[in-house]
């Protein structure tokens, strides 16, 4: 059973069976936030649908933490419109909105019981203990700790913690979950795993999440589309595959993920010019003697012998090897290429394949489309 969001007027009742509502969940316009003289969120729009799994990615102090903060009235923006689902939000205070949020601190009470902490906010809002009881009960089980509503926190692990606080933030019947890296305190190996449960339960509650977190990984594997922060701007959005496969600047092709900068010059539609004169294709248009940058993931590229031909249609480049780095499934190559750029590339760890060591000369070969043109 899905939770029935309420907005800040009152409850609106929605069941699984009904379209998703085209009015965004989230929605800002033209978002400015100040804090004296320095700007932490810079003329911000965005549109998130009901529904969603959004993620806010970027490095520490971009911008994404303010902004989450804003959407949940926590900081009042200085510029712009902030709306839910249709509804003006910029100057309400945190407890007219139908936001919750979840914190990286978890925040819980270590007095209570975990059904204690799960009720706290329905005994506020001084809702009958019958429906108390049933709204606790039904949120426990959404995320799996029924049976444990008599321990204390101490007496959970660091996933489990988390799941009371997810509990805690989906009793209330919100129509939009904010969260705040809420999987940083927690070891690599459960972090991994709670992200593959924390987008199981996305679907399963089927309201819209909005994430913060600086982890490239976590936004790829469990967002449907992803903003990139920097610097309090909005750089790019989209889905995980378009963020990774099309970066339209360095710094969002340079966060996500590893991956090579080859400078070039326009030679024509579908042409470069490298720095050492060499022409290579590309998928571009323009004009002819533009300055770009291309950019490459390592895995696209492949490492060959010199005597080997490439493929008709393939870009190659030729280079000495600077390096070769086991990884265990994979092999990394570093290849010096003419203009002091030096090439990664990253190869499967297959049985038979041919391996170079340091000063071979080798071919670097990809397939055009791989490649992504940056915007100046």
């Amino acid at each position: 059973m899905n939770p029935t969001p309420a907005t800040a007027e009152g409850p609106v009742s929605q069941t699984a069976a009904q379209p998703a509502s085209t009015t965004p969940a989230v929605e800002l316009v033209g978002i400015v936030k100040r804090f004296d003289e320095v700007t932490a969120v810079d003329d911000v729009n965005l549109a998130i649908a009901d529904g969603e799994f959004f993620s806010l990615l970027g490095p520490s102090g971009c911008g994404k933490t303010t902004t989450l903060r804003m959407i949940a009235g926590l900081e009042f923006p200085t510029e712009g419109s902030i709306r839910l689902h249709g509804h003006e939000m910029a100057l309400r205070p945190p407890n007219k909105r139908p936001v919750n949020t979840v914190f990286q601190s978890y925040a819980l009470f270590p007095h209570m019981s975990v059904a204690q902490n799960v009720a706290f906010g329905l005994q506020m809002q001084k809702v009958a203990k019958s429906e108390l009881d049933d709204r606790v009960a039904e949120s426990l089980k959404l995320v799996q700790l029924t049976g444990m509503e008599k321990r204390k926190p101490k007496q959970l692990s660091g996933g489990q913690q988390q799941r009371v606080a997810l509990a805690r933030a989906l009793v209330n019947h919100p129509q939009v979950l904010l969260l705040d890296e809420p999987l940083g305190a927690l070891d690599l190996k459960l972090r991994k795993a709670m992200q593959l449960e924390l987008k199981e339960l996305q679907q399963r509650v089927g309201i819209t999440f909005v994430y913060v977190t600086h982890d490239q990984e976590e936004a790829l594997t469990m967002s449907d589309r992803i903003g990139v922060m920097s610097e309090g701007k909005l750089l790019q959005v989209g889905t995980p595959e378009e963020i990774y496969e099309q970066p339209r600047t360095r710094m969002v092709a340079d966060f996500i993920g590893e991956t090579n900068f080859l400078p070039a010059t326009h030679a024509g539609t579908g042409r470069v010019r490298l720095v050492n004169g060499e022409e290579i294709d590309a998928p571009i248009d323009g004009v002819a003697g533009q300055e770009l940058t291309l950019t490459v993931r390592p895995e696209k590229m492949a490492v060959v012998a010199t005597e080997v031909p490439p493929d008709p249609g393939v870009n190659a480049i030729e280079g000495i090897v600077h390096r070769r780095v086991y990884l265990g499934n994979a092999l990394t190559y570093e290849v010096d290429v003419a203009g002091d750029v030096r090439l990664h590339v990253r190869h499967e760890n297959a049985p038979g394949q041919q391996r170079f060591d340091t000063g071979d000369r080798v071919r670097v070969c990809w397939d055009p489309s791989a490649t992504a043109v940056l915007e100046a």
